[in-house]
């Protein structure tokens, strides 16, 4: 039903739009319409939400960058309504990598509320007799909304939960001195921590959005937790069987020459089959 559309490519990187994305500006207009805002006002919001999600594609573009820097590629960035995501192929599991991956989007975002702030700050400096026009001001009160829009999205990916940057930043600083499950339980007991403040505040305020948002947090958070345990049962399984099939191997070492066929281990009561020479396949009988 929702179909994600094409943009193009950033850095080698596909950049997608998911069809519920297009919800968002619709939302914005039919709101504005029914307060009676203006053609221009209705405008001007709908082209400040793009410009917000133009910023997120940066933010999502350092990681995917910062990634690349450390071997990893991104399949894709995708924008939703509720902010983007780049499809990493995997995520390192050296703590310091993955705080630069992490941190590198809010660092976007940090950038240019500078590089707005600069030029706000510059501009009234430099000419500090010039009036602006109204549609310069116009311009002007865009570029301090951005500015600011910027820090939010920066310093909120930063709280300590999981999908947010923060939790993953979290995570790898308890992973220097933790396994990275255990590592991983605590981060996303934090998370679960924010995620009941969001309840709370949703209830307050109220505010469905931030109710949402705390399901969200919750739900990633034991998402994240449970692929973090399979990754981890999967690779003790492999060093387990790994290790079992070679010490089976060399306990019944078959004739040299390239043999084929079966032999029988006494120690571990069980078959094992050579092909040429090597191992491929342990036969239990019981």
């Amino acid at each position: 039903m929702f179909q994600s559309l094409r943009l193009g490519k950033l850095f080698g990187i596909d950049l997608f739009v998911h069809g519920t994305f297009w919800l968002l500006p619709l939302l914005v207009l039919f709101t504005g319409l029914s307060a009676g805002a203006t053609p221009a006002a209705l405008g001007g919001e709908v082209a400040f939400i793009l410009a917000v999600f133009g910023c997120v594609v940066l933010h999502e573009l350092g990681h995917a960058l910062a990634a690349r820097a450390y071997g990893v590629g991104t399949r894709d960035i995708t924008l939703y309504p509720i902010g983007g995501v780049a499809s990493l192929e995997r995520m390192p599991e050296k703590p310091g990598q993955e705080i630069a991956i992490a941190l590198a989007g809010p660092a976007v975002n940090f950038v240019i509320a500078g590089a707005l702030f600069a030029g706000l700050v510059g501009g009234a400096i430099l000419t500090p007799w010039v009036i602006p026009s109204p549609d310069d001001a116009g311009l002007l009160t865009f570029a301090a909304k951005l500015m600011w829009a910027n820090l939010v999205l920066a310093v909120f990916n930063l709280l300590p939960c999981f999908p947010m940057d923060g939790g993953r930043v979290l995570r790898a600083v308890l992973a220097t001195r933790l396994s990275r499950v255990r590592a991983t339980q605590i981060a996303v007991g934090v998370g679960t921590v924010v995620a009941v403040g969001f309840v709370v505040a949703g209830l307050t305020l109220p505010h469905f959005g931030l109710l949402l948002l705390a399901v969200v947090v919750w739900m990633l958070g034991q998402a994240e937790l449970a692929g973090v345990r399979a990754q981890a049962l999967a690779r003790d399984a492999r060093r387990h069987f790994g290790e079992w099939f070679e010490a089976t191997a060399a306990a019944a070492a078959p004739p040299p020459g390239g043999f084929t066929g079966l032999v029988w281990d006494e120690a571990r009561r069980v078959w094992v089959q050579y092909q040429d020479g090597r191992v491929v396949r342990v036969i239990d009988p019981q």
